[in-house]
């Protein structure tokens, strides 16, 4: 029997959308306000979810204080109070998209966790806008 467990996590960054190969007029007309030269933040709101089996030992499909942790080291300390274009590693040649976020934060969390696991990240930049990536 598989079990679903969840933590909730968020980090608040700036970021600009828009392509360097792109002139200022195709870069509005696509990505509007987020185009802002100098930059704009999120309140992002995270969902980590891990699928697997009951440790018949622990009674856990993953300690959740395991959890935490990566959350804290691969997510929050590395985005947190961030501008994501110019601080984080990843985003130096890839838009931070909401849809981008959640695929980047997905390869720092995956190989941390058994390989029997499952993981499904939900990420909130608006409390109307969100994405699920589940690595397929």
């Amino acid at each position: 029997m598989k079990v679903k467990v969840s933590r909730k996590a968020h980090f608040n960054a700036a970021h600009r959308l828009y392509r360097q190969d792109w002139s200022f007029e195709e870069n509005e007309a696509t990505f509007g306000k987020c185009n802002n030269p100098h930059y704009h933040g999120h309140n992002y709101e995270l969902i980590v979810s891990v699928t697997g089996e009951i440790d018949p030992q622990t009674g856990y499909v993953i300690d959740m204080k395991i959890l935490k942790d990566i959350i804290r080291s691969e997510v929050e300390d590395a985005f947190d109070h961030k501008n994501l274009n110019i601080e984080v590693p990843e985003f130096k040649e890839l838009n931070p998209t909401a849809e981008n976020i959640a695929v980047v934060i997905y390869n720092k969390i995956k190989p941390k966790l058994k390989r029997e696991l499952e993981l499904e990240i939900t990420l909130y930049e608006t409390p109307r806008n969100f994405v699920t990536f589940t690595g397929k």
